[in-house]
């Protein structure tokens, strides 16, 4: 049987990892053996366990309880974990989604000690460095040996930075595969799109008209940061609001 660590921190991870725990379930039980580890990077039970109970994801077996910090201290005790993990587990790869400081970590923990990093949304880039999410795909995916793109283009960002489309097995972290597979978050709002429709009560609760509203959230301290970056969000969202009802997530 094939094990995984499936490596989350944050609440967008969490919502990707239902996608590839559920098809795990049901097409992979009795061949890959899914131990999911929460970091704690976002630990309090709004921003992770709500989601676990919610989308059905399996509990986690560890969790690292990283929590708040700056960059480096987040990144240095997951790292710390993650490692003391895998040589425990000794699985035979580790999976990652996205690009915070949980995947930078375990990127970089994985790969150091030689076991395999599979790097679920591989490709995308802003081309602004000065994100720190930016940093951490391009080294996330210099260290891995699976990289799978929700898109083309992030295929193509990968074939431009000295990937090759046509490689074959066996892969490794000098002759990894990149893959072309979808959007798991596509996946995920497909699947959870009826039954949002049956049991969500948000609409009743905010009295908003069903296909008439705008659902609107802000994050990275790119934008949140910016006075005047921040302020032409809100000045596009005031114009939008003059037509249509705007729900703000807070």
């Amino acid at each position: 049987m094939i094990k995984i660590l499936n490596i989350v921190g944050a609440r967008p991870q969490i919502i990707k990892s239902a996608a590839i725990s559920r098809e795990i379930r049901n097409s992979f039980s009795n061949s890959i053996e899914d131990i999911i580890v929460h970091t704690g990077q976002h630990y309090d039970e709004n921003m992770s366990e709500i989601f676990f109970t919610e989308m059905g994801i399996p509990q986690t077996k560890y969790n690292l309880n990283v929590g708040s910090g700056s960059h480096g201290t987040q990144t240095s005790k997951t790292i710390t974990g993650i490692e003391k993990l895998i040589l425990r587990e000794k699985p035979h790869c580790v999976v990652v989604y996205g690009d915070t400081n949980s995947t930078l970590a375990t990127a970089v923990a994985a790969s150091k000690i030689h076991y395999p990093v599979v790097h679920i949304e591989a490709g995308l880039r802003s081309f602004n460095k000065n994100m720190p999410e930016e940093i951490n795909r391009i080294v996330c995916d210099n260290v891995s040996t699976l990289l799978f793109s929700p898109t083309k283009t992030g295929i193509q960002n990968l074939v431009h930075e000295g990937f090759n489309p046509h490689s074959q097995p066996p892969y490794t972290i000098n002759n990894p595969g990149i893959f072309h597979c979808g959007d798991v978050m596509l996946d995920n709002a497909l699947f959870f799109a009826e039954k949002a429709v049956q049991q969500s009560k948000i609409i009743q609760k905010y009295s908003l008209v069903p296909d008439k509203f705008i659902l609107v959230t802000i994050h990275r301290d790119f934008n949140t940061e910016n006075t005047e970056r921040l302020s032409a969000i809100f000045k596009a969202i005031l114009e939008i609001a003059a037509d249509n009802q705007v729900s703000f997530l807070l």
